[in-house]
């Protein structure tokens, strides 16, 4: 991963992306309830490593990432980060197109797919690392993986 460092107007820059500073990231998760915030920022912290290119944005009422070079939030999107009332759900745009050999995937929508996610110690990190990395590699426009 390249080495993040910050810029000015609080981004979080990773070489190609930009991702929102610590401090803007915890004023968003404020109110949210501990144990979702855990796998919020567990999300997260993955997503930068696996898609150091994105950019994120607070969208929603979530945090969404893309690829600008593909196009903006839906388009170039690679998955979002969508906090409800008593569970995380970590949301691909174009899910209904990715490989889910573990079968996580949930959602009728013509393309999105999401996973419902309760418990930081109940989440499989493994298989949600596999399907964000199909996610970052599906290019829409292609409509290839």
């Amino acid at each position: 991963m390249k080495c993040a460092i910050m810029h000015p107007g609080n981004k979080l820059m990773t070489g190609i992306g930009s991702f929102h500073s610590t401090h803007e990231i915890e004023r968003f998760l404020d109110r949210k309830l501990e144990a979702l915030k855990d796998i919020v920022l567990e999300l997260r912290n993955l997503i930068v490593e696996i898609a150091p290119h994105a950019t994120e944005k607070i969208l929603w009422g979530g945090l969404s990432y893309y690829d600008a070079k593909r196009g903006g939030p839906v388009k170039g999107g690679i998955c979002q980060i969508e906090i409800h009332a008593d569970h995380v759900r970590l949301s691909f745009l174009h899910g209904a197109f990715l490989a889910d050999p573990q079968g996580l995937l949930q959602g009728d929508r013509v393309a999105k797919r999401y996973i419902r996610l309760e418990a930081y110690e109940s989440v499989t990190w493994e298989a949600l690392e596999e399907l964000l990395r199909a996610a970052v590699a599906f290019d829409p426009a292609s409509n290839s993986k």
